[in-house]
């Protein structure tokens, strides 16, 4: 899936994680993308990313929501863009099953224009600290 503008990523990342979609999540990714997820799994590749995420969502982050908080989106250069959006994360679960509460992440992407629109070549998701 490629957007029409950088500025399209972080609603679109929100409305897949919703639907708990890893797919839908990793289209967002060009097919040679790097992703370290918020749990510290470094990603490579869009195969890759679509199993770590799957296996996120069905694990720590199965009740996860995200709301969306600050954005910031500035031009690196021609085609090249880098997104940083706050989240606040409620419903994650610890291994023992019980609540995470709520945490603060930044999830900080670099897009690039292709043919036939912009996706994430690299991104990191980390919790604020």
């Amino acid at each position: 899936m490629s957007l029409a503008e950088p500025a399209e990523f972080p609603r679109a990342f929100a409305n897949a994680w919703a639907a708990r979609d890893a797919k839908i999540l990793a289209a967002l990714f060009a097919e040679d993308a790097d992703f370290l997820t918020l749990t510290g799994h470094w990603a490579e590749g869009r195969k890759a990313i679509t199993a770590t995420l799957a296996g996120e969502l069905a694990g720590a982050f199965a009740r996860a929501k995200l709301v969306t908080g600050r954005t910031k989106t500035r031009s690196l250069a021609g085609g090249v863009a880098q997104v940083m959006q706050r989240y606040v994360l409620s419903g994650i679960v610890h291994p023992d099953g019980s609540d995470a509460g709520r945490v603060g992440a930044i999830l900080s992407a670099v897009l690039v224009a292709g043919p036939e629109g912009w996706q994430v070549a690299a991104a990191q998701f980390t919790a604020e600290g």
